[in-house]
């Protein structure tokens, strides 16, 4: 029977596994470029519907917070009916809203699209679900964070390419206002095309799918509990909710970044629609491999059969994440704000990716809900961000308060140690 892949082939598609994880991250980066399309085109569409500063804080909560309740929810369907069935039903539900928000016609019906759109993001905890059931242990933090890093760099060619397919747009001789309209249809219909190739391309574990495995009576490793005992499983134990915290601490601000960086260059250095959407795009781009190399650092800590060098790892990278922010809220230019941002970007995705290599050693008979609570602790992070600067009013005071509390919440890496037993455990598992 088959069993989890024990090395990465990556320019294979030969195996269910290697299929699931270059299907994993491409899905992830059409929902990704979906969930962030609207961000670089903010400065356009803030003229159309004369949005107030209040207003556009809304919407970049709105943009991240349904995210949290979608992402508890997706976790444990996983477990319950496969990530196979969960991420077509994501891609194509995710669609509607994405095709949507191009129809808006006032502040009100945009924001109910922006908040709906964020259910795109909890196809984060899909990814990381499929591939930790896909690889084994001594290989699951780099096949978790290269996945995820891939995915997530579509918010950052989103920054760079929805500037640029507006003004394509703008060029077949369609009005500013129509063609910001036309270029976020784009992301709607790939969501679309990917969730048939995702439901006809893979399967859920390496045995199979879920069904015809429970129906044959074969047990199923991370789908042993589902639905609801699965969430109860996870939300029990402690070291899910101060991965939580941390999560939130490095994915909680790249998507915070992710939606003020640009409107932020553009206000701040005075920079033009197309160099701001280049200078946040840059940030992240930095996910095509900085998350991965958070996941394989990690991998190669713990590779002595000590767990918690991986959580050691976290706590670095965190504190790392803190000073660089602080610097990046500092700088006096654009070019500097811009080297500033991609060193604290490195940390930052470097933290994530670290993050997801701990996640498949927190509880084994709820994956789903383990990768869920997580997942969600991220969006609770960029949903926080985005209070904390509207009740400032000042993106460089908001950026200066994140890094501080960035730097505090590396604690909470230390604190989520592993018992002996577990260690010793896991190194007979993975020698």
């Amino acid at each position: 029977m088959a069993s989890k892949a024990t090395s990465i082939k990556l320019f294979s598609i030969s195996t269910p596994q290697m299929r699931a994880f270059h299907l994993t991250w491409m899905a992830f980066f059409v929902c990704f470029f979906a969930w962030f399309a609207c961000a670089p085109l903010m400065p356009v569409i803030k003229g159309e519907f004369g949005l107030t500063a209040a207003q556009i804080a809304n919407i970049n909560i709105a943009a991240v917070a349904v995210t949290i309740i979608v992402r508890l929810i997706v976790g444990p369907l996983c477990d319950h009916f496969g990530p196979r069935k969960a991420y077509t039903g994501l891609l194509l539900l995710g669609s509607i809203p994405v095709i949507g928000v191009a129809f808006a016609q006032s502040y009100e019906s945009f924001l109910f699209f922006r908040l709906a759109i964020g259910a795109a993001g909890a196809s984060f905890v899909i990814t990381q679900y499929h591939t930790s059931v896909m690889f084994a242990p001594k290989v699951v933090g780099t096949a978790n964070a290269a996945a995820a890093g891939w995915g997530n760099a579509g918010g950052g060619v989103a920054q760079a390419a929805m500037p640029l397919l507006m003004t394509a747009m703008i060029m077949l001789g369609v009005s500013e206002g129509f063609g910001w309209r036309a270029a976020l249809i784009v992301p709607g219909v790939l969501m679309i095309v990917m969730a048939f190739v995702y439901y006809r391309y893979t399967q859920d574990c390496p045995q199979g799918n879920f069904k015809e495995l429970r129906a044959a009576g074969i047990a199923i490793e991370g789908g042993k509990k589902g639905g609801w005992d699965s969430f109860k499983l996870a939300a029990a134990n402690y070291r899910v909710w101060l991965l939580f915290i941390t999560y939130g601490a490095c994915f909680g601000i790249e998507i915070f970044i992710h939606n003020i960086a640009a409107t932020y260059y553009v206000d701040h250095f005075k920079l033009s629609l197309a160099q701001a959407g280049m200078a946040a795009g840059s940030f992240g781009l930095l996910a095509l491999f900085a998350r991965a190399l958070g996941g394989w650092v990690s991998d190669q800590f713990a590779a002595g059969g000590n767990l918690n060098n991986r959580v050691n790892l976290l706590f670095v990278l965190m504190l790392g994440e803190g000073a660089g922010l602080l610097l990046f809220a500092h700088a006096g230019n654009a070019a500097l704000a811009v080297a500033a941002m991609l060193v604290f970007g490195l940390f930052t995705h470097m933290a994530c990716g670290a993050t997801y290599a701990v996640v498949p050693f927190v509880d084994k008979r709820a994956l789903g809900g383990v990768a869920g609570i997580i997942g969600a602790g991220g969006n609770v992070g960029a949903v926080a961000a985005g209070f904390l600067m509207k009740g400032t009013g000042d993106v460089q005071q908001t950026l200066s308060i994140l890094g501080v509390l960035v730097a505090i919440s590396a604690l909470c890496a230390l604190a989520a140690r592993f018992s002996s037993a577990t260690v010793q455990e896991t190194a007979i598992a993975t020698a």
